[in-house]
């Protein structure tokens, strides 16, 4: 299965959010909703200085992409669950009388043979007007969100995210930028991956890539290894051959100034693990750096447990034990490739992104520090 290039060149944990102390005003409240192969989330906020608050959210495994690689199209079931999770995020948005949203689906429907039919059946279902967004922009939305956990030391940047069906990595070069400026450099990256007329120093974007494997399409492909340890290495193993076309895939990278951030359900899974919190939260996950040792020894702590362990252990989740595996194969392969003393881990991704370009294309955010 080929990677997708740009021309020329799986349920994950529930973010603990805090409620908001009083109703907002909903002149100034933004959504943003992802709906991906695994899951449906969403994200009702307002902005606040350089970020922003959260009011409201949803998210719920849907397994969309269910049966979609033998089949090729959406089954009526994984419909049926993804209507009844979007009617809920229907109602949310009403509450809320949100009139800014962005509202996109991704892999699983960009695959999918029926993907526009699913697409027309949702508005008629629920009212609710999604767009199929291409792997361009959901990497440039998930390097967006990661602004942030940018360190003004870094000079070499991988954002990697780790989606239910496709896992977008993005390579950036924050050299010409000065060190201050650089979370702010990521964030204008909102516009394009190819830099605009602006008076700012850029951030170079070195290359791009969409590998058309997540957690749920990487374990459909191997569903049928019955050993668990075999099947995890077949699994790094065929990731990796994928990454073969990304640009810097041979490039020896110093350790200093080079910084991993890694977005999705798995790398937040690894980090609850290595905390040993039976009970996910997002203040202790978002924004950890992991060695890749203490990563390497939750890896080999999942291979100790086996399915039945993952399945039982509280630090996985029943909805996640499925899926983890496949997730830390793809997330073992990037570290062999691009060994690194560090990764940031990111609760954060699609559903900030589209928040964070929808609000600073309106100008609503302040130009302060991160």
């Amino acid at each position: 299965m080929a990677p997708k290039r740009p021309i020329g060149a799986g349920a994950f944990p529930v973010s603990v959010e805090p409620p908001a102390p009083q109703r907002s005003d909903p002149a100034a409240l933004y959504a943003a909703l992802d709906l991906g192969t695994n899951s449906c989330r969403m994200l009702i906020a307002q902005p606040k200085g350089s970020q922003f608050h959260v009011v409201d959210s949803f998210s719920k495994s849907v397994q969309l992409g269910y049966g979609l690689e033998r089949s090729g199209r959406l089954s009526r079931g994984s419909m049926a669950r993804t209507v009844q999770a979007l009617r809920i995020c229907k109602k949310k948005l009403e509450k809320h009388d949100v009139r800014r949203m962005r509202l996109v689906a991704t892999e699983a429907c960009r695959r999918a043979g029926n993907g526009d039919e699913f697409m027309a059946y949702v508005k008629g279902e629920t009212g609710l007007k999604l767009e199929i967004i291409e792997p361009q922009e959901e990497a440039q939305l998930a390097v967006v969100s990661c602004a942030p956990l940018v360190s003004t030391k870094t000079e070499q940047l991988l954002v990697v995210d780790i989606g239910g069906g496709s896992t977008e990595l993005v390579w950036i070069d924050l050299t010409r930028v000065p060190k201050h400026d650089r979370p702010r450099a990521i964030m204008r990256l909102h516009n394009g991956f190819k830099p605009a007329d602006s008076p700012f120093p850029h951030a170079k974007v070195v290359d791009w890539i969409s590998v058309p494997l997540g957690v749920a399409t990487l374990r459909d492909q191997f569903h049928d290894v019955q050993d668990d340890a075999g099947r995890f290495a077949l699994m790094s193993w065929f990731f990796e051959e994928n990454l073969a076309s990304f640009a810097p895939y041979d490039l020896i990278q110093e350790k200093e100034g080079f910084q991993i951030i890694g977005t999705s359900g798995t790398v937040t899974t690894v980090a609850a693990s290595h905390l040993g919190l039976k009970r996910y939260d997002r203040n202790k996950v978002d924004g950890l750096r992991m060695t890749s040792d203490q990563i390497d020894r939750v890896i080999r702590d999942y291979l100790r447990l086996g399915p039945t362990g993952r399945r039982n252990d509280p630090r996985i989740g029943r909805d996640r034990h499925a899926l983890i595996m496949s997730g830390a194969a793809i997330l073992q392969a990037l570290l062999r490739v691009w060994p690194t003393d560090r990764l940031s881990v990111a609760d954060r991704g699609l559903r900030e992104g589209l928040l964070y370009a929808q609000m600073s294309a309106d100008g609503v955010l302040e130009d302060g520090p991160y």
